[in-house]
C-alpha cells in the first residue's frame, strides 16, 4: 500500500471545505460512490439486530457507532476492495449494470476500512482489531494473489463464517465494549453460528446468475460447481437445517411465542424460493437472474430485519416497559 497516497487522501477528506467541489468530483468518481454499494448491508442488518437483542450492556452511544463502523464503513470498504479486483461487466450485488472501476475505488475502499477501524477503537482495542482482522479476510477474499474466491467450498465456509458468527461476535463485543474472549463463550458462539447457517443457505443463492462472469474469471464459486438446480437443493436442505437450529434456539430459552413469529418472517421467504425454485425447474438459464436473486435478498433482508427488530424490543423488555 502506498502510504503517502493514503495520507494525502485522509487529509483531503478530512478538509473538505479547503477543496473546491469540482476537485472532490476528480478524486472520488461517481462509479466508486455506486461500487461501495452502501444500500446493500441492508441484507447483512439482520446479524447486527440479532446481536443487539442478546446484548447484555446496551448503550445508546455504542448501538449508534457500532452500526457505523460495520454498516456505514466496514461493508462498504469491502463492497469497492472486492469490485476493484473484479472488475465486473455483468450484474453484482446491488448494482445491476456496474459501471466500470476506476483507481479512486481502490483508495476509497481503504479509507472507509480505515474509518471503520478508528471508530472501533473509540470503543475498545478488541473491537477495532476483529474490524480490522474481517477486512483483511475480505481482502484475502479477492486480491488475485490470495482470492479465496476461486476456490468454491473454502470460500462459501469463509464467506459464512464471517459474515455470520464473526460478525455477531464482532457487534455483540463493540456494544458492551466487551475483549476477544466473546468469540469462545457459548451464549455468542451459539447464536453467532445460527446467523452463519443463515448465510451458508443463502449464500450459493447470490451466486446463480453470475456463472458466466465468474468463469470467465475463472472462479469455481459453489453454484457454479453445483449447478443451477443443485445450488437450490443445497439451500432447501441447508434453510431447513437454518430453520430446525432456529427452533430449538427458542425453545431452549422458552421463547414459544417468539418461535411462531420467527416461522411467520420466514413465511414469505420461504414462498418466494419454493417460487422461484418451481420456475427454475421449468427453464434454469431464463429464471437464474439478476431480478430474482435481488428479489430473495430483498425479501430475506425486510422479514429478517423486522424479525430481529422486534426479537430486540421483545428480549429486552422494551415493548412492555412501553405498555405493549
Amino acid at each position: 500500500m502506498n502510504i503517502s497516497k493514503l495520507a494525502e487522501w485522509i487529509v483531503t477528506i478530512t478538509t473538505l471545505k479547503s477543496y473546491s467541489p469540482n476537485l472532490i468530483y476528480d478524486m472520488i468518481t461517481l462509479s466508486s460512490l455506486k461500487h461501495l454499494r452502501i444500500p446493500f448491508s441492508l441484507f447483512l442488518m439482520p446479524v447486527y439486530f440479532f446481536a443487539l437483542a442478546l446484548t447484555p450492556n446496551h448503550n445508546d452511544s455504542r448501538i449508534l457507532w457500532v452500526f457505523l463502523a460495520v454498516h456505514l464503513f466496514l461493508y462498504p470498504s469491502s463492497n469497492g476492495y472486492n469490485s476493484y479486483f473484479d472488475k465486473d461487466e455483468e450484474s453484482i450485488g446491488g448494482i445491476k449494470n456496474p459501471p466500470k472501476v476506476t483507481k479512486d475505488l481502490y483508495w476509497l475502499s481503504q479509507v472507509f476500512f480505515l474509518i471503520a477501524i478508528g471508530i472501533g477503537a473509540t470503543i475498545n482495542f478488541s473491537f477495532a482489531a476483529m474490524l480490522l482482522i474481517y477486512g483483511l479476510v475480505s481482502m484475502a477474499y479477492s486480491h488475485p494473489s490470495i482470492r479465496i474466491k476461486k476456490y468454491p467450498w473454502l470460500s462459501w465456509f469463509i464467506a459464512g463464517l464471517f459474515q455470520g458468527y464473526f460478525t455477531f461476535a464482532m457487534v455483540y463485543a463493540g456494544l458492551s465494549a466487551l475483549s476477544w474472549d466473546v468469540l469462545i463463550k457459548p451464549h455468542v458462539m451459539i447464536p453467532g453460528l445460527l446467523t452463519s447457517f443463515m448465510l451458508w443457505g443463502n449464500y450459493p443463492l447470490t451466486q446463480v446468475y453470475q456463472h458466466r462472469e465468474d468463469s470467465r474469471r475463472g472462479d469455481r464459486t459453489l453454484s457454479l460447481v453445483l449447478g443451477i438446480k443443485g445450488t437450490f437443493l443445497f439451500s432447501a436442505l441447508a434453510f431447513m437445517v437454518t430453520g430446525a437450529a432456529f427452533a430449538w434456539f427458542f425453545l431452549d430459552r422458552n421463547q414459544t411465542q417468539i418461535l411462531w413469529i420467527y416461522l411467520a418472517a420466514m413465511a414469505p421467504i420461504m414462498l418466494y424460493f419454493l417460487t422461484w425454485f418451481s420456475f427454475i425447474r421449468l427453464n434454469a438459464t431464463k429464471y437464474a437472474n439478476y431480478n430474482w436473486a435481488m428479489g430473495m435478498n430483498y425479501f430475506s433482508a425486510i422479514a429478517l430485519n423486522a424479525f430481529f427488530i422486534y426479537y430486540f424490543l421483545e428480549n429486552t423488555q422494551i415493548l412492555q416497559a412501553l405498555g405493549y
